[in-house]
């Protein structure tokens, strides 16, 4: 007997199905032998190589045999034999680097033709079983991963010709494309855990280069209506690495935002308010490792600590994933997205979503920059053309509440949201640069005729708009991008949303913010002074030529030649530049440098404008919201006080005479208005302050004793309300010889038979 099968023998001594003739040799030399073996698995060979023997697929068959399609199904043929020797073969760990590419390809070859011959096979639908997946995934993601190239290929790669030289990474990437292309609704669960496996197990998801290529391989294999069962897996594996790393988080975020640019138009899937709750929640979870400086809110040894900038990557990547999602989606869609994310805002004085106990005020504020962030990308590119419906008063008052705090950031970020949804043709960019030009047809403008729902939304929140635009120039904090951006705005209103009536308003509101820049009562800075003079300067230049009234544009030319001449400190040209050139004292802005009501007024009657409503100044009427949003902390909105005051009883009433209403009488109610508010500011500093600091058995007993004097009050409007009526028998004597009527129960009460039914 030869030496070749002798060895063999010695292999395989005890199974009866491996004889020594069934081995016949296919190639014999001096370095190598190599041997085929005929056996129930009839498509390996044995290579001895070097004195070791190992096992390789032959030069196509079993894919020839996988590619064969059969009329009736196999009872009793089993893969799983194969699957466990593919895998291993595509983990080949050989010296000779030459052999051990073979092996690798021979393997990832074996495992195409084990997908193609099960995978449409009924009887063998355990291919896609995680036992199995879990084999043949990885070994794929090792190859692919040995030879990483910078880019994936194109959704459709070009099948490579049987003449080109393939690498195994070349190789991998179309079998494991094949493998998902393959994949039913049912098996995409199966096929894509292994990858998030392999990315945790090795630490891949901090390169994020790797894993995005895989998901993008991953999106542009599997059918297009299973690809929101890739994202809703994604989310949960962000949950599920909640208190790791930043680096980590951020790399599973970065495959979502890749992930969903890929996916088609409405592929989120059912549930849309579940993602982006997922992401909102992973922005609020990082705010708070951010501050607390550690994943479990304490800073014992031994506790992991965060790194903030990482935390910072980790939140902006968060936010550009939110917008990358929201462009997913239709239009009706996106908005229910905006009121969900507006619901988790904190917005004083309407309703509160506290925050965690860790994080504090600094926590809620941060909070809420990060989710108007969100905002702002999500509103990118909104288009819609019914206002009403799709800006609704729950989203809308929250939202311009918000451009009355006292932080500059968030006002800003009201104001870039708000161009985001009323601009609709593409005109925000062309406002960016404010200018006192005399022909602005080199803007190039889209105007379209305001429409019904367009007046109709105006016609309802006009007065709003008007009211914020206004308190936001007045406060001290706004800097140049706050005026430029409400320069915007005012652009916007004009060509978007105007009418007759709304162009009469916003001239209105640009006379009012120049006296606002001229009155010395509000102590405004000499830089905002001069910025709202030239926001007013640079509006009504615009809002001239768009009326297109001689007379009009004229007086508004002449004004800006005036001040060009002998007050350019007053036009934006000279006060939005880095280097602004102001005056040390705005005492002598009067005379020709001023734009007259009067002037505008005659201009645009001649044109059938309201007169009558343009010769009445414009007054901001400011409301409780004004105050309640003047808050600096989420604390200072939680005011729990019940107060029942007592009033005088119906039967002493009297009648106070009307005050004489004099010009006195109306000054001392502004001045004592304002103490009051002062007064008022004060008492619920304290009762903040108290409701911060006092230990909570005090906060207890102050509200129970509150209850019980509220419950005292109840009892007194109940005993005057509902006392039951004299008795019929009569009254009784007191002791100091008054009589006073007895009250007796109704059921005891003897009625007449006449009144009794």
């Amino acid at each position: 007997m030869p030496r070749y099968k002798r060895l063999v023998d010695n292999i395989f001594p005890e199974d009866p199905e491996v004889r020594s003739d069934s081995f016949c040799s296919f190639s014999n030399t001096s370095s190598c032998s190599l041997f085929i073996l005929k056996v129930r698995k009839p498509f390996f060979c044995l290579v001895h190589y070097k004195n070791d023997f190992f096992f390789l697929p032959l030069s196509g068959q079993f894919v020839k045999f996988a590619n064969i399609e059969e009329d009736t199904p196999s009872y009793h043929r089993s893969y799983d034999f194969f699957v466990s020797r593919f895998s291993e073969m595509c983990h080949s760990g050989y010296e000779d680097p030459d052999i051990r590419t073979k092996i690798r390809m021979a393997g990832i070859k074996g495992l195409q033709g084990v997908v193609r011959k099960t995978v449409n096979d009924e009887l063998q639908a355990n291919i896609w079983d995680p036992q199995h997946m879990d084999k043949i995934v990885p070994s794929l993601l090792f190859n692919l991963q040995s030879g990483e190239r910078t880019e994936s290929r194109s959704p459709s790669p070009l099948q490579a010709s049987e003449k080109e030289k393939e690498s195994p990474v070349e190789l991998t990437e179309r079998c494991f494309r094949e493998l998902l292309g393959r994949a039913a609704y049912g098996n995409i669960k199966n096929a894509v855990t292994p990858v998030l496996m392999h990315l945790d197990n090795h630490s891949l998801w901090e390169g994020k280069t790797f894993a995005v290529r895989c998901f993008k391989i991953i999106m542009y294999s599997i059918q297009s209506q299973h690809s929101h069962l890739v994202i809703q897996q994604l989310l949960g594996h962000l949950d599920a690495n909640s208190k790791n790393s930043a680096t980590v988080r951020a790399g599973i975020v970065e495959v979502l935002l890749e992930a969903a640019a890929i996916a088609a138009s409405g592929s989120v899937g059912p549930t849309v308010l579940e993602v982006f709750n997922t992401l909102l929640r992973q922005l609020r979870l990082s705010v708070d490792y951010e501050l607390t400086g550690s994943y479990d809110g304490s800073t014992n040894i031994g506790t992991k600590i965060i790194k903030a900038h990482e935390e910072r990557q980790l939140q902006e990547a968060v936010i550009r994933t939110i917008g990358s999602f929201a462009n997913t989606l239709p239009t009706y869609q996106r908005s229910e997205v905006m009121l969900f994310i507006m619901g988790k805002i904190p917005v004083p004085g309407i309703h509160l979503t506290l925050p965690s106990s860790d994080s504090g005020p600094e926590g809620t504020r941060m909070i809420q920059v990060m989710l108007l962030k969100s905002l702002v990308q999500v509103t990118a590119g909104f288009q819609t053309t019914n206002m009403l419906t799709a800006l609704p008063s729950s989203f809308l008052e929250p939202l311009l509440s918000f451009s009355l705090t006292e932080d500059p950031e968030v006002r800003l970020l009201v104001l870039q949201i708000l161009l985001s949804l009323i601009d609709r043709h593409d005109n925000r960019p062309k406002f960016a640069n404010m200018s006192s030009i005399s022909d602005i047809s080199v803007l190039k403008l889209k105007v379209d005729k305001c429409s019904r729902q367009d007046n109709l939304f105006m016609k309802k929140h006009g007065q709003q708009l008007y009211r914020h635009i206004y308190l936001g120039c007045k406060e001290e904090s706004s800097g140049r991008q706050h005026y430029e951006t409400l320069f915007a705005l005012l652009g916007l209103l004009s060509v978007e949303l105007a009418n007759e009536e709304v162009v009469v308003d916003l001239i209105r509101l640009a006379l009012a913010l120049q006296d606002l820049a001229l009155s010395t009562d509000e102590a405004l800075p000499v830089y905002n002074r001069c910025a709202v003079h030239a926001l007013v300067a640079a509006y009504l230049n615009l809002i001239c030529q768009l009326t297109t009234v001689p007379a009009f544009c004229q007086h508004i030319h002449e004004v800006i030649e005036v001040r060009q001449k002998e007050s350019p400190y007053l036009l934006p040209e000279a006060v939005f530049v880095e280097n602004p050139k102001l005056s040390s004292s705005l005492d002598k802005v009067e005379g020709d440098v001023l734009f007259l009501q009067s002037k505008i007024t005659e201009s645009l009657g001649g044109s059938g404008y309201n007169t009558e409503r343009l010769a009445t100044p414009y007054v901001p009427q400011y409301t409780d919201e004004d105050r309640l949003s003047k808050r600096k902390s989420i604390g200072e909105t939680i005011s729990l006080q019940v107060e029942v005051e007592s009033r005088n009883s119906p039967e002493k009433e009297e009648r106070t005479p009307a005050e004489e209403i004099t010009f006195e009488t109306l000054k001392n109610a502004i001045v004592d208005s304002v103490g009051m508010e002062e007064q008022e500011r004060e008492r619920r500093r304290q009762v903040v302050e108290k409701f911060q600091k006092a230990p909570f058995e005090e906060i207890a007993a102050h509200c129970g004793a509150r209850a019980t004097q509220l419950q005292s009050k109840l009892n007194q409007i109940f005993e005057i309300t509902i006392r039951p009526p004299p008795s019929p028998s009569g009254t009784i004597s007191s002791g100091y010889g008054q009589s006073q009527s007895r009250s007796v129960p109704i059921y005891e009460m003897k009625f007449p038979d006449l009144c009794v039914y």
